[in-house]
């Protein structure tokens, strides 16, 4: 039996929608899925119970997809069955985005639980390899690409963001905390004549079973208000949301969308 702890965003509901069966929903008080009828609500404090309740139910595996921020925790609500896990928790807490969800994979599998990914699940909600609009990306474009893997590799050295925003080889912009929107952002009122690449991937080093990045169109929107020219994802490291609409947005406003091979 399945288990899905879904957050915010579009996601989860896409999952669900391409399962056999509908699994048990689950989600973190305070990141509810948009869209998705909960089953089960936890809190953090209270996780070693939420797992014990998942094994009593015959669940055997779960799938984490969608986005959740990292909730305080209050150490008056931690229960007894937690109260073991409190150690990793504290670390988890204190690390980067990479090492908090090494240190959630590692609570379900000392569970005897199978973390699965959500692409494992459902390998069509990766894109396929090549370019998937009209617009074609200029060698200028290929290169700000390459360029764009090598900035993200030297950002995961500090579990630092999955995006970047490369012209001409240039960065001009990064993603931290904040995602990708936020950054996409700060580039609208940029003094130039315009032009350049997102460019987003996973980080080299992280665990692939869960926080794979997505695009979906609300990016498209906000590279085009960017004055970008197009975007660029590693071939089965970005999911791409509502995708139809993704690729029929991006004809419509001229920018190009990219799957490239993995960077070596």
């Amino acid at each position: 039996m399945l288990a899905l702890i879904a957050g915010t965003g579009a996601l989860p509901d896409e999952l669900v929608a391409r399962l056999p069966e509908r699994p048990l929903i689950c989600a973190m008080e305070g990141f509810e899925p948009d869209r998705l009828t909960v089953d089960r609500h936890f809190r953090l404090e209270k996780l070693g119970s939420f797992i014990a309740d998942l094994k009593a139910r015959g669940v055997t595996e779960v799938c984490m997809a969608g986005a959740v921020r990292r909730p305080v925790i209050d150490p008056k609500q931690i229960d007894a069955e937690t109260a073991p896990l409190v150690p990793i928790l504290q670390k988890a807490v204190m690390s980067g985005d990479d090492g908090a969800l090494r240190a959630a994979i590692g609570i379900f599998e000392n569970a005897g639980l199978t973390v699965r990914a959500a692409h494992e699940l459902a390998p069509d909600i990766l894109p396929p390899l090549g370019c998937l609009t009209e617009a074609q990306p200029s060698e200028q474009d290929l290169e700000d690409a390459h360029r764009g893997a090598g900035i993200l590799r030297a950002m995961s050295a500090a579990d630092v963001g999955q995006a970047c925003v490369v012209l001409r080889g240039q960065a001009l912009a990064i993603e931290g905390v904040f995602g990708t929107a936020w950054m996409l952002e700060t580039l609208t009122q940029r003094p130039d004549a315009g032009g350049g690449v997102l460019f987003k991937a996973p980080k080299p080093d992280q665990d692939r079973r869960v926080d794979l990045p997505t695009i979906g169109p609300d990016t498209v929107t906000g590279a085009v208000a960017a004055g970008l020219s197009g975007i660029v994802i590693e071939k089965g490291g970005v999911i791409v949301l509502d995708r139809e609409r993704v690729i029929d947005e991006c004809d419509r406003l001229g920018l190009f969308l990219l799957v490239r091979e993995r960077a070596a």
